[in-house]
C-alpha cells in the first residue's frame, strides 16, 4: 500500500505559495532529505524527523508513517524567476543541489552546516546561454595547473600551450561580448509558457561535476563543466545540427527506420533532460523531451584526451572537444513531453507526454531505439491511436 503525507511549514501552512515544479531526493546515506522547487521563486529543503505528536498524519483517510514528519530546514532564495528545476548531486560530490530558474541562471549550492542542514552556500551562479566553450577536464588539468599563477606562485610562468589557451579563451570573450551585446539575449523576452528550464546531473566522479542544462525557448542543451575556477560548455546538443554559442560540431546519425525519424529544422523549448547512468559505458545517453512532442536520444562521447590520457598530445585542442550524435528521434506522442527519465541501468528510457501516455524506448541488439510499450491513462481510446500503438502495446 503507498503511504501519503502532506508537508506543511512550521506553522502549518502550505509549503510554498504557489505551485510546485519539482521534487528531489537526497542520497540516502545523507539521510530522508528532499529539496521541492517552486513557482514561488524559492527552494526549500525539507528532512524527515521523529514528530513530537503520537499519532500520524493523514491525507484522504490514508495515513503516513507514524511518529515522523517533514521539517522544513532552509529556504534557498537566490532567483528571479520561478524556479523550474532543482536536482541533488551525485552523492561522490557531497551535499550539493543545482537548480535553473527563468532567469536562465544556474545556481549550484553546497550544505556547510551538514547535521542541520541550516546553512547553504552559494557557490557557483552561472548564466546558462553566457557559458563560453573550453577543453575538457583532464585537458585543463594537464595545460593548466602545470603553469598558471596563483596568488601563492607569484613568480610562475605560462607555457606555450598555456598562453595559447589563454589568448583563445580571451578571444571568446571578446566575440562573446561583442555579439551579445549587438543580439538581444533569446529566452528573456519569451513568455514563460512556451519555454522549458532543466537540469540533469552526469551519475559518474571519474569526469567531474559535470551538468545537463537547458533554459528558454533556444531548443538546445548544454553541457557544463563546472570548475572553481571558470566553468565551461563542453558540448551544446542541438537537434538542428547547428552550434549555437559556439558549441561543438554535431554528428546527426541517419535515420534508421521509421521509428527513428529526423526533426525538422525548427527550435522548440526542452522542457525535459535526463542523463542516463553509464555502467562502465565508454560513452553516455542523454535524454530530451520537447514541447514539440519530440524524445530525443543523444550518444555524447567524450573526448578522446579525457579516454586515453597517456596518449594524448598536449598542443591539440581538436582532441579535448567531447561529440555528440542523435541516435533517436520520436515524435509519437503527437503534444509536449513533460518528462524523460531513464531506469536505473540506463537501458530503458521513459516519457511522458500531454498525450496522456507514459512511453518506454529501448535499444535493440543492433543499437537501434525502438518503442518499447506505452501505458494510457483511459482504458480505451480512438481508433487512430490504437492502431499506432498496436505493435508496442506492453501487455496487461
Amino acid at each position: 500500500m503507498i503511504q501519503t503525507t502532506v508537508i506543511h511549514d512550521a506553522h502549518g501552512d502550505l509549503a510554498h505559495d504557489a505551485a510546485v515544479s519539482k521534487l528531489s531526493w537526497a542520497h540516502p546515506e545523507f539521510g530522508s532529505i528532499i529539496a521541492s522547487a517552486s513557482f514561488d521563486r524559492t527552494v526549500k529543503i525539507w528532512e524527515q524527523s521523529a514528530s513530537p505528536l503520537s499519532d500520524s498524519s493523514s491525507v484522504n483517510g490514508i495515513s503516513g508513517p507514524a511518529g515522523s514528519r517533514w521539517v522544513e530546514k532552509a529556504v534557498l532564495s537566490e532567483a528571479k524567476g520561478t524556479v523550474r528545476a532543482v536536482e541533488f548531486a551525485p552523492h561522490h560530490f557531497g551535499l550539493k543541489l543545482a537548480t535553473i530558474a527563468t532567469d536562465n541562471l544556474l545556481r549550484i549550492y553546497e550544505c556547510v552546516e551538514q547535521p542541520s542542514l541550516s546553512s547553504w552556500q552559494l557557490i557557483e551562479e552561472l548564466d546558462v546561454q553566457s557559458v563560453m566553450m573550453g577543453p575538457s577536464p583532464s585537458y585543463l588539468s594537464r595545460a593548466h595547473t602545470k603553469a598558471l599563477a596563483t596568488p601563492t606562485q607569484t613568480h610562475a610562468t605560462l607555457d606555450a600551450a598555456s598562453a595559447s589557451l589563454v589568448a583563445q579563451a580571451l578571444q571568446q570573450g571578446l566575440q562573446q561580448s561583442t555579439s551579445s551585446s549587438s543580439q538581444p539575449r533569446t529566452g528573456l523576452g519569451n513568455r514563460e509558457a512556451d519555454g522549458g528550464w532543466t537540469i540533469s546531473w552526469c551519475k559518474d566522479k571519474y569526469w567531474g561535476e559535470v551538468i545537463a542544462a537547458g533554459c528558454g525557448t533556444s531548443g538546445t542543451v548544454k553541457i557544463i563543466q563546472l570548475n572553481a575556477r571558470r566553468s565551461t560548455t563542453l558540448l551544446t546538443l542541438s537537434p538542428s545540427g547547428g552550434t549555437p554559442g559556439g558549441g561543438t560540431q554535431l554528428n546527426l546519425a541517419p535515420s534508421e527506420g521509421p521509428d527513428s525519424r529526423p526533426s525538422p529544422n525548427t527550435t522548440s523549448a526542452v522542457t525535459s533532460v535526463s542523463w542516463a547512468p553509464s555502467c562502465g559505458r565508454s560513452y553516455h545517453l542523454i535524454a530530451t523531451g520537447s514541447r514539440d512532442g519530440h524524445v530525443r536520444i543523444w550518444k555524447v562521447k567524450p573526448s578522446q584526451d579525457d579516454l586515453d590520457t597517456d596518449m594524448a598530445g598536449d598542443g591539440d585542442t581538436e582532441d579535448a572537444k567531447w561529440t555528440a550524435v542523435l541516435v533517436g528521434d520520436f515524435d509519437h506522442h503527437k503534444a509536449a513531453v513533460g518528462r524523460v527519465e531513464w531506469n536505473i541501468a540506463g537501458t530503458i528510457l521513459s516519457s511522458a507526454g500531454n498525450d496522456g501516455r507514459v512511453r518506454l524506448w529501448k535499444a535493440t541488439s543492433g543499437n537501434v531505439w525502438r518503442p518499447a510499450g506505452s501505458v494510457g491513462v483511459e482504458q480505451s481510446e480512438d481508433s487512430t491511436a490504437q492502431a499506432e500503438d498496436k505493435d508496442i502495446e506492453m501487455e496487461s
